[in-house]
């Protein structure tokens, strides 16, 4: 590796914003100190979004109709392999560098969302916490719209799902509680590799998977519904890990998994080769090659169908490996069907007192 690795950071450049004819270059001397992550090169900047409407229903074969808010858009956890690296694009920002260390925070949340539920139109329905980026990327410890969104979900008795790779969701365990004696509340842990060495190449601002483990075992005791999410798995990396992964998740407590393949779409494909090159070039180009092998013999696949779970070999011999870990460690998962019939269309002042 070249001693100009940028610490703490996934991407090492800003890849060419294709809706821009000029981009923003960081500035590489300025540091940000955080307690919980590595340091990084690049000074994390937050900008104020102010959207009209904060739920997004994208209507997806592969995901089905889910209602999806996003407090934050990119994220510092840096993970390399990102998909929602490319809707920084539309930001203005590019998808490397720019997508972790320039966060777009959506302070207004929580009113556009409790304006949701106080509609006369509003049908209750899940909302989905980190469709796109994560809900509990470092950004939550300062700003709490998080802990904003499940107080207005417990308070009308929305139910929502979590997914996270963040021990700060710990933080918020009273809540989850309160939620989960409803039915109101599922959590998925993101737990690619148990190699540590290659988490923190892989997601340089994200804690251990030790650490993601103890999180499963400490929701599970609480009486909070946790599975896993082995995603995304690649192929010649991550694919030999996943009997190990599910068997240690279903120990800590997780009753379910799931996984996708990685897809390189946009500007995530050269993002992704640069850092394979520079952190493992003895095995790139085998990586790089059963990534096309998973995906019609390219790296980015947006067929609704294939895209998340792969085709061909490789994607079939990662299909069985899961589901012969789910039978032999998970054997009666279920991923829980939350309630929906319990909502409040009014405020319920009473609830926090």
């Amino acid at each position: 590796m070249k001693n100009d690795y940028l610490k703490g950071r996934g991407a090492q450049f800003n890849a060419p914003n294709r809706f821009q004819a000029l981009r923003i270059e960081p500035d590489e001397e300025q540091n940000v100190p955080d307690d919980d992550f590595p340091e990084p090169t690049v000074r994390t900047q937050f900008f104020e979004e102010t959207p009209k409407q904060i739920i997004s229903r994208p209507n997806s074969p592969d995901i089905g109709f889910i209602a999806s808010v996003n407090p934050y858009m990119g994220c510092e956890h840096g993970c390399i392999y990102c998909y929602a690296r490319n809707s920084h694009e539309f930001w203005g920002f590019s998808a490397g560098l720019d997508f972790e260390s320039k966060i777009m925070v959506k302070k207004n949340a929580p009113v556009l969302l409790e304006k949701e539920f106080l509609s006369k139109n509003y049908e209750p329905e899940i909302i989905h916490l980190s469709g796109n980026t994560d809900c509990y990327q470092p950004a939550e410890r300062r700003f709490q719209l998080t802990r904003r969104i499940l107080e207005l979900c417990l308070m009308y008795r929305n139910p929502v799902s979590i997914i996270t790779k963040n021990a700060l969701i710990l933080r918020d365990i009273d809540l989850l509680q309160q939620l989960a004696a409803q039915n109101l509340v599922m959590v998925l842990i993101t737990i690619t590799t148990l190699d540590d060495k290659l988490r923190q190449a892989m997601e340089p601002r994200t804690v251990t998977a030790k650490r993601r483990l103890q999180v499963v075992a400490e929701l599970t005791k609480a009486g909070i519904p946790v599975g896993v999410m082995t995603a995304p798995i690649i192929p010649g990396l991550t694919d030999q890990e996943i009997p190990k992964l599910i068997e240690a998740a279903a120990r800590h407590g997780a009753s379910c998994a799931g996984y996708t393949i990685v897809r390189l779409n946009g500007a995530i494909g050269p993002l992704f080769e640069d850092w394979i090159r520079k952190n493992y070039p003895d095995r790139a180009d085998k990586v790089l090659n059963q990534i096309r092998e998973c995906h019609g013999g390219q790296l980015n696949d947006s067929r609704f169908g294939t895209r998340m779970s792969g085709e061909g070999k490789f994607a079939e011999q990662i299909r069985q490996f899961h589901e012969i870990a789910l039978q032999k460690y998970m054997p009666n998962q279920a991923f829980p069907k939350l309630d929906t019939t319990r909502f409040l269309r009014k405020r319920q002042l009473n609830l926090f007192s």
